[in-house]
């Protein structure tokens, strides 16, 4: 993560506290990658902003500014029903779990969920970002 987020620009992230709070425990984890993991959080941008602020708001996303909501509204193509791992609170405690070697279950199998997990996070934002651009 230091090496691909290396350099200068804005790291867009979907809820920057809960990012910052995960790069911070990161910090606390490995104390020697505190000055890379900072200079990260310090680019950190949020995402979430435009919809919590209701600058951009569609009754799809149902009231709501979670990524969950917004998504199938602005991208309908993307959905998280059919990831086994659906949402951020799960995909931490299993990666924790497998981190702190109190993991009970198939590893394979879980860290490629985890992977398709942070895969369609990461593929949702671009196309968020996409679709604000066009606005």
């Amino acid at each position: 993560m230091i090496i691909d987020c290396s350099g200068t620009g804005d790291v867009i992230v979907y809820n920057v506290g809960f990012e910052r709070g995960k790069l911070n425990d990161l910090i606390r984890f490995s104390p020697k990658h505190e000055k890379p993991i900072q200079k990260i959080i310090d680019r950190l941008k949020d995402l979430m902003v435009p919809f919590r602020e209701r600058w951009y708001y569609t009754p799809e996303m149902q009231g709501s500014y979670s990524i969950k909501k917004v998504l199938p509204a602005l991208v309908p193509d993307l959905s998280y029903k059919d990831l086994t791992i659906q949402e951020g609170g799960t995909a931490s405690n299993k990666f924790a779990q497998m981190v702190q070697g109190t993991f009970q279950g198939d590893l394979d199998q879980t860290r490629k969920d985890l992977l398709a997990y942070c895969e369609l996070d990461t593929l949702a934002m671009v196309r968020i970002v996409e679709v604000l651009r066009g606005v």
